[in-house]
């Protein structure tokens, strides 16, 4: 995967910033969680690229939201910008994975955009603002608004993680912390915010695509009711959980990537 690009495209008034790896002929379009509301993909197509090495026949790109977003925005205005900028960008049909609230974003990409989404794979993700899902960000919102970045991302990390990484690795969060904090919170809470209103349930099952669900059964940001949900309302969907996983299962489980990539050529 030699071919790495920092790129920018065009949407409405702003624009939004993209990376992509590979120079497959096969498509995987990626949507990060909420991180994305902290820092944008932007220059990071070296760093980024490593987990999809095996990806060989495929050219993947990872988007972040647009640029300058405005009050109110919600998941399915910024899953219309999506379609959009893969259109900006010559994609007529590609393969989908959402993380977290990228996975919200995808579902609301396979719903209104049927024809742009091949494969899609709901990971770590939920199809409403559950109460779990809503406590946490609502926290974390709570946290930004105080500038407490320290706290937002030690929380953060202490909802993602299973119990053996959190022994290993808590004491390096505040520090680690010390180095990420935004200039401004503005991207984050709307972000954020969009995820709070954010409720698809009723219409998932308009998502016709092949559709996988990935999650951890110890998810403490969106629960672990929201993947059976996805599964049950999801026609033909496939779903695998992983057993003392939770929120983190695309950092921490060894297989993750690959599963992903079985499920695109076979699945």
């Amino acid at each position: 995967m030699s071919k790495k690009i920092n790129g920018c495209v065009p949407v409405g008034d702003t624009e939004m910033y993209y990376v992509s790896f590979g120079n497959g002929p096969k498509k995987l379009i990626v949507l990060p969680g909420l991180s994305d509301g902290l820092a944008t993909v932007k220059g990071k197509a070296l760093i980024l690229s490593a987990p999809y090495r095996r990806f060989k026949d495929y050219t993947v790109y990872m988007f972040s939201r647009k640029n300058r977003m405005p009050e109110g925005y919600s998941i399915r205005q910024m899953a219309a910008d999506q379609a959009e900028a893969l259109k900006a960008l010559g994609i007529t049909k590609t393969s989908v994975l959402g993380v977290s609230q990228g996975g919200m974003i995808s579902q609301y990409l396979a719903i209104d955009h049927p024809e742009l989404v091949e494969k899609l794979i709901l990971a770590v993700t939920a199809p409403n603002a559950n109460s779990i899902a809503k406590a946490c960000v609502s926290s974390w919102i709570g946290s930004s608004q105080k500038g407490d970045h320290v706290g937002l991302m030690v929380d953060t990390a202490e909802k993602m993680y299973s119990q053996g990484y959190l022994k290993k690795n808590r004491k390096f969060f505040p520090l680690i912390a010390r180095f990420t904090k935004p200039a401004s919170y503005e991207r984050f809470l709307r972000n954020a915010e969009a995820i709070l209103a954010f409720d698809a349930r009723d219409e998932l099952s308009a998502i016709s695509c092949p559709t996988l669900i990935l999650a951890g059964d110890d998810d403490n940001t969106v629960g672990n009711d929201a993947p059976h949900v996805l599964k049950e309302r999801i026609k033909d969907s496939r779903m695998y959980i992983y057993p003392g996983y939770g929120h983190g299962i695309f950092e921490e489980c060894p297989d993750f990537y690959e599963r992903v990539l079985d499920f695109l050529e076979n699945g």
